[in-house]
């Protein structure tokens, strides 16, 4: 049974690579690397049901203080990814934009650099988005607008939503429609607090590298069941 509603924006938090890793005595480069395909299936996925822009968070500013070796781990793995060809191709045959959202300051500068590439060899496409979440945490966006906003508006009598909205870090990502995260965990952990307030939320026990289309499925069921009511 298809859904009969389905989110616009949905954002994804894939929890769970080193616990998969852990479980199956591999390494954690080995988790995050399967995590990293899992996403790239993922992202077609929500395609072939229609759902244009996704935002998946890859790395917040939390995760930063882990230890040296998982980092560079991460990084290692995400610019791969950005330098991958058969990465570039299927986002091009699936007319899809790579947009990086978070400080990219915080990031290794060959990274940044690869990652910049990437978006500019797909910025042409207009069909579908995804927002790749690096180096972002909610309460440092939140702060970066407020900071951008007390410079620049000198009455606060003008401040309304869209214009502080515009000072985020995360500014381009519209409200999100729904949120999907794995590994059971229940929270958000400060992810995107100016686009949930009034997500629909969607927690799976599966860890992200186990969690499959059939998955999906069942989530954007569940999605299609809810009535949105957006405190009305």
């Amino acid at each position: 049974m298809r859904p009969k509603q389905l989110p616009k924006t949905l954002a994804l938090i894939p929890d769970g690579n080193r616990r998969w890793a852990k479980s199956h005595r591999f390494s954690i480069l080995s988790g995050y690397d399967l995590g990293v395909k899992k996403f790239i299936n993922f992202s077609e996925w929500c395609i072939q049901y229609g759902i244009s822009s996704i935002a998946v968070w890859a790395l917040s500013t939390e995760n930063l203080s882990r230890n040296k070796t998982e980092t560079e781990t991460l990084f290692k793995i995400y610019k791969r990814a950005a330098t991958d060809k058969s990465i570039l191709a299927k986002l091009h045959r699936n007319k899809t934009r790579l947009k990086v959202v978070g400080n990219k300051k915080l990031l290794p500068k060959d990274l940044r650099l690869a990652l910049e590439k990437l978006e500019n060899e797909t910025s042409r496409h207009k069909e579908h988005v995804i927002n790749m979440i690096i180096g972002y945490g909610g309460h440092d966006d939140i702060i970066h607008a407020v900071k951008g906003a007390l410079k620049r508006v000198k009455d606060a009598t003008l401040m309304s939503d869209e214009l502080f909205q515009g000072y985020l870090l995360s500014k381009a990502i519209p409200q999100i429609d729904f949120v999907i995260r794995t590994s059971g965990e229940q929270r958000l952990s400060g992810f995107m607090p100016w686009q949930t307030g009034y997500s629909e939320l969607y927690f799976s026990k599966k860890l992200w590298p186990d969690f499959t289309k059939k998955d999906l499925h069942k989530a954007l069921l569940d999605y299609s069941r809810r009535q949105r009511r957006f405190g009305r």
